[in-house]
């Protein structure tokens, strides 16, 4: 039996909601291949391995934005799947990433994550130290044409104490300014919630669920995560 550990740490920090940890193994599914995993204060956040329902959530957006040129705000870096997938189509003049945790902004400059150098290569992606709660509420600065939201775990189990308001028929109607005419809310979820759709419906013209089954090769499980879309 080898003596090495099952994971390599490549870094542990402390950050505004707890203890952030980046860390590394070995594939299971692609011989010699290695996966990126984040945990806060021990709890599995997310992984490289299983990207499905993040990058869906970009490709189902841009899909109903008909336009060109489209601004496109994404609240919550990550391991950066979600900016990638949008920064994939030649329709998307701009992402601007929103972070709340310094750590993972960190280790994207670093180049510790996968995505690192490609998209720090790419002169449409930025990424701002912030918190995209806090901006959707505040009175818009700029109007994007997509703006995709994966934070929390889900809208009935958030991870900041600040972000229940969001979700909130109130809260949605503030998010909504920052939006330009046809424009696309995203946001994901590990879970559905009737709760939240009906606060999208009072709110926008048009609203869409989607939910994206996947093979978790990490758990050996087929999963549900849970898209939510509104326009207009």
């Amino acid at each position: 039996m080898s003596d090495a550990p099952e994971f390599e740490i490549v870094a542990y920090e402390p950050s505004p909601i707890g203890m952030i940890c980046l860390r590394r193994r070995a594939s299971s599914a692609e011989p010699g291949g290695v996966v990126t995993e984040i945990t806060l204060d021990h709890r599995f956040l997310m992984s490289s391995a299983v990207t499905d329902s993040e990058r869906a959530l970009a490709f189902h957006a841009l899909a109903m934005h008909e336009g060109r040129e489209l601004q496109v705000l994404v609240g919550g870096l990550g391991l950066g799947y979600t900016a990638r997938e949008a920064l994939r189509s030649e329709r998307v003049a701009r992402v601007d990433v929103v972070e709340f945790l310094p750590p993972v902004i960190d280790w994207l400059t670093r180049g510790l994550v996968p995505l690192a150098t490609e998209l720090q290569a790419d002169p449409r992606f930025a990424v701002i130290e912030g918190d995209v709660y806090q901006r959707l509420a505040s009175p818009p600065a700029q109007r994007y044409d997509v703006i995709l939201v994966d934070v929390d775990n889900s809208p009935d189990e958030q991870l900041g104490d600040t972000n229940a308001s969001f979700y909130s028929e109130a809260g949605l109607t503030l998010a909504k300014r920052h939006l330009a005419d046809a424009g696309v809310l995203g946001v994901w979820s590990y879970a559905d919630s009737a709760t939240f759709e009906r606060a999208l419906r009072r709110v926008f013209r048009e609203v869409r669920v989607e939910p994206v089954r996947f093979e978790n090769g990490v758990v050996g499980e087929t999963e549900t995560n849970w898209l939510f879309f509104a326009r207009g």
